[in-house]
């Protein structure tokens, strides 16, 4: 496993050593280095940096020129207006980058310098309830920020933080004791997540009617939430009894988003309520809580109401019930203190943000989240419906997940069908890549828009083949792996002594940005920039496909093997890419 330096850096490297020679003073300035349509890169560090230590940006561009050898990386160098550099990079260079990638399984990207232990808070659905859309946006972005930490060389701890505590298991739990069959399977065979789901919700509708309409029934309902809390061995029995079915539909949902989830890693509400007593001791010994009407509150300067009085964090109420702030507090100082963990995120719908904004400076005046520790809410925005507003049936119910689901995998294998006989698909492949890319247009569709940005859902468009879908990825990637199986006997070689065509030298210089936006979309927790790094290299390899010949017409064979070699790097890029997504790549669409 060898890390490749990118030819950004080489090339920021030796700019940054001239100007250190050019300008002693400015000894590790930052050249502020990017890509241009100038010329490959161009460096506009220096006028900033002239005009600081008073000397002329034109003068101190040229000095630091003459400090620069040409040859092996740089191809020429020019001062270009008031002093920014324009830099193009030799081709060989290029290629002998792109090969030394090419020899390694992580494509040359380097891990961390200083991995630590992230724990990843996402996919929080709730016991005994459906799974809807605003569950979707949750669980696909946590599992792709998973996947590009755990890239990075980072230690990703997984936490589902499901809804399985509260009231209302004092009726649903009441309900069952009374009608004991009410769960029981129809058979001995595997249950289905349908079938687990539709048991729940008939005793949910059952206990919630009962529990409207009968008053001795609420009572008792009532009282069985004191014995759920008390840890009443049978009210424990029957509550495990939920969660268990929950989690078979649960993983049922998962399992078609093809997402992974461990039961270990499924640490509920429930987890924490051993600490929950001694978490509102501490805040409240060391003064970070205070008592206002008989309940355990933080204030903050910053956080009032409508009516301009503080608005507090309750962590306990009045009536010595813990609020969701005492378990999500107990559940910090468990990811700290036991787990290890030196950043926190939480993939969490933006309407929570000042829930997370007040239980984070909470943690910190308690000191549980200490300087070395970093919290930060992955926000995100709501999924909409083709008319601009937030996604509802014809009815105005929220939309099931599964529904949505089985419908993206029926157009897509539609879409798949329509082509299969062209590449001699079975059917099969069809069924498989119709969910392949079915769920991959899913995820695509909410990953290749900034999180914090609510998004349409239009299947339509989703599935399209056209524009910036999962599915033109999808085709981008099959259409290399046929040209490659094409190419018969030839052999992808890279030839650093080619002249390379412009179509070749800006695909080249976008796989070779690969490392280096991984670690951007690791620091940032963005996975939409993977996204639209993808599209990119996809939209580049398509220009480079039309104006370069790889097959037919038959190249001359140095030509062939160095454009076979391209090929076969952006498909091992857009794979590796695509599966930081959890998204899939057919190889034959």
């Amino acid at each position: 496993m060898a890390s490749v330096p990118s030819l950004a850096s080489s090339v920021n490297q030796r700019v940054a050593d001239a100007l250190a020679s050019a300008l002693p003073e400015a000894g590790g300035a930052d050249p502020l280095l990017r890509r241009s349509d100038r010329a490959d890169f161009q460096a506009n560090g220096i006028l900033a940096l002239a005009k600081k230590a008073k000397a002329n940006p034109r003068e101190l561009a040229t000095t630091v020129v003459e400090g620069i050898a040409t040859g092996d990386l740089i191809r020429e160098i020019e001062v270009s207006g008031p002093g920014f550099l324009n830099i193009t990079i030799t081709d060989r260079a290029i290629v002998e980058t792109l090969a030394a990638r090419a020899g390694d399984d992580r494509l040359g990207v380097p891990l961390a310098a200083n991995p630590g232990t992230t724990v990843i808070d996402y996919a929080q659905p709730n016991v005994a309830k459906e799974m809807h859309v605003g569950h979707l946006r949750s669980a696909v972005i946590g599992a792709a920020m998973v996947e590009i930490l755990e890239f990075t060389g980072e230690t990703v701890v997984r936490r589902h933080h499901i809804g399985d505590w509260g009231t209302q298991f004092g009726m649903l739990i009441q309900y069952l004791m009374e009608h004991p069959h009410e769960l029981d399977h129809k058979s001995d065979e595997e249950v289905s997540g349908e079938e687990a789901m539709s048991n729940l919700n008939r005793l949910y509708k059952a206990s919630r009617g009962l529990f409207d309409s009968d008053e001795e029934f609420k009572t008792r309902a009532r009282a069985r939430v004191v014995d759920l809390q008390a840890g009443d061995a049978e009210t424990l029995a029957l509550w495990q009894r939920f969660v268990d079915e929950s989690k078979i539909y649960f993983y049922s949902v998962f399992n078609k988003l093809d997402m992974d989830i461990q039961d270990p890693d499924v640490v509920g509400e429930s987890g924490y309520n051993d600490m929950l007593v001694e978490t509102c001791k501490l805040l409240e010994e060391s003064g970070v809580a205070v008592r206002s009407n008989g309940a355990l509150c933080v204030f903050f300067d910053d956080v009032k109401g409508p009516d301009g009085n503080p608005t507090p964090l309750i962590v306990q109420k009045s009536d010595g019930g813990f609020g969701y702030a005492a378990t999500d507090l107990s559940a910090i100082r468990n990811r700290v203190a036991d787990l290890g963990a030196t950043e926190l995120i939480y993939v969490v719908d933006a309407r929570q943000s000042l829930h997370f904004k007040m239980v984070f400076e909470t943690a910190r005046r308690a000191g549980w989240l200490s300087d070395g520790v970093k919290a930060v809410q992955l926000a995100f925005g709501t999924v909409l419906g083709k008319d601009g507003k937030p996604f509802k049936t014809r009815e105005g119910e929220t939309v099931r997940l599964v529904d949505l689901l089985d419908e993206a995998v029926d157009r897509a294998t539609a879409v798949v069908r329509e082509k299969a006989e062209k590449v001699g698909l079975t059917e099969e492949e069809i069924v498989e890549n119709g969910r392949y890319v079915g769920i991959g247009a899913v995820k695509y569709a909410d990953l290749s828009t900034s999180a914090a940005r609510d998004y349409k859902f239009d299947l339509d468009q989703m599935v399209s083949l056209n524009g910036d879908t999962s599915v033109y990825l999808q085709y981008a990637y099959a259409r290399i792996k046929s040209i490659l199986r094409r190419a018969g006997d030839r052999k992808p070689v890279a030839h650093p002594e080619l002249e390379l065509a412009p179509a070749e030298r800006a695909l080249g210089l976008h796989l070779d940005h690969f490392g280096e936006l991984i670690a951007e979309a690791a620091a940032e927790h963005a996975p939409h920039k993977v996204a639209a790094y993808l599209y990119q290299l996809s939209s580049l390899f398509t220009t480079f496909y039309d104006q370069c010949p790889v097959v037919k017409p038959e190249p001359e064979l140095v030509v062939g093997e160095n454009r076979l070699f391209l090929c076969d790097l952006t498909a091992r890029t857009l794979s590796k890419g695509m599966s930081l997504l959890g998204i899939r790549t057919p190889e034959k669409l």
